[in-house]
């Protein structure tokens, strides 16, 4: 990804945004070797995020404010109520305020209090 722009795929036009977009998904395909790249759209891609919201969150409302929907119809359609059914974690318990930080910043999440210490998860 070019790290000297805001945008993705460059400029504002949306022609010329659609073309790289669909120049960069066939150059993925072909990369990898897996055609199905190609059937990929923006579209889908906001199915994605907010599907990987809501399930984040559990909060729809942010997901409607996420994708700057104005009613939440709109919203429920691009949501996906998806199961991911039970994952695995990594869990650890901290004792100290230190051991709190260090797990945060190694991306584990907090769960809750037990007894004097403080349990934390992250997925495997």
């Amino acid at each position: 990804m070019p790290k000297n722009n805001k945008y993705v795929f460059g400029g504002t036009n949306l022609e010329t945004t659609a073309r790289l977009f669909e120049r960069s998904r066939k150059i993925a395909a072909n990369k990898s070797k897996n055609p199905r790249l190609l059937k990929i759209t923006f579209h889908t891609m906001r199915h994605w995020k907010a599907t990987m919201e809501y399930h984040k969150t559990k909060d729809i409302l942010h997901v409607m404010k996420t994708l700057g929907h104005k009613n939440i119809k709109n919203t429920l359609r691009y949501t996906q109520l998806v199961d991911f059914g039970d994952q695995d974690y990594v869990v650890k318990v901290a004792w100290t305020l230190e051991e709190s930080v260090k797990l945060l910043e190694a991306g584990f999440q907090y769960v809750c209090d037990y007894e004097k210490g403080k349990i934390f998860r992250k997925p495997k």
